[in-house]
C-alpha cells in the first residue's frame, strides 16, 4: 500500500487506495516486445520430403484418371504424355466431361513444388477441384516398398 506523506492537520498518516499499474505496464510491452520478434523466428522454412504417407489407403476408384509430372516436368494424363495446355482437354475425354470425378495428381520426388502447383492451378483453371496427391505407402519401421 501507498502512503501520502504529504501535509496533514491531525498528522496522522492517510493510505492512498490507488493501484500503481505502471510496472504492470512495463512488463506487458516487455513481453509484446518478445512475442514480436520471437513470432517471424517460428515460422522459418524447413525442407521437407514428401513422398511416403502413413494415411489408410482409401478405396480406389474403377478406373482412375491419373496426372503424373515426370522428371523431365512433362505432364502425362494416364499413359498419354501432352502439352501442359492440353490438360483441361485430355481431362475432359478422360473423365467424359465430369469435373466432380477426383483427379490423382503424382509426381516424381525431384519435380519441383512450383511445377506441381503450376499443374494443380492448370487443373483448377479446367474446373477440376477434386485433386488427390499420390505418395508412396510407408511400410512399418519407416522402410518403403
Amino acid at each position: 500500500m501507498a502512503v501520502n506523506l504529504g501535509s496533514n492537520d491531525g498528522g496522522d498518516l492517510v493510505e492512498n487506495a490507488e493501484i500503481n499499474i505502471t510496472p504492470f505496464i512495463d512488463v506487458i510491452l516487455v513481453l509484446m516486445i518478445i512475442f514480436m520478434v520471437a513470432a517471424p523466428l517460428s515460422t522459418v522454412s524447413v525442407p521437407v520430403e514428401l513422398p511416403t504417407s502413413s494415411a489408410q489407403q482409401q478405396p480406389r476408384p474403377d478406373k482412375p484418371v491419373y496426372v503424373s509430372i515426370k522428371s523431365d516436368l512433362s505432364v502425362t494424363v494416364g499413359e498419354d504424355t501432352l502439352a501442359r495446355a492440353d490438360l483441361g482437354a485430355a481431362l475432359d475425354g478422360a473423365t467424359k466431361g465430369n469435373k466432380e470425378e477426383r483427379i490423382f495428381l503424382r509426381a516424381d520426388k525431384g519435380v519441383p513444388y512450383g511445377e506441381l502447383m503450376q499443374v494443380m492451378n492448370l487443373l483448377r483453371g479446367a474446373g477440376y477441384l477434386k485433386v488427390g496427391l499420390v505418395g508412396l505407402e510407408e511400410m512399418a519401421g519407416g522402410a518403403q516398398p
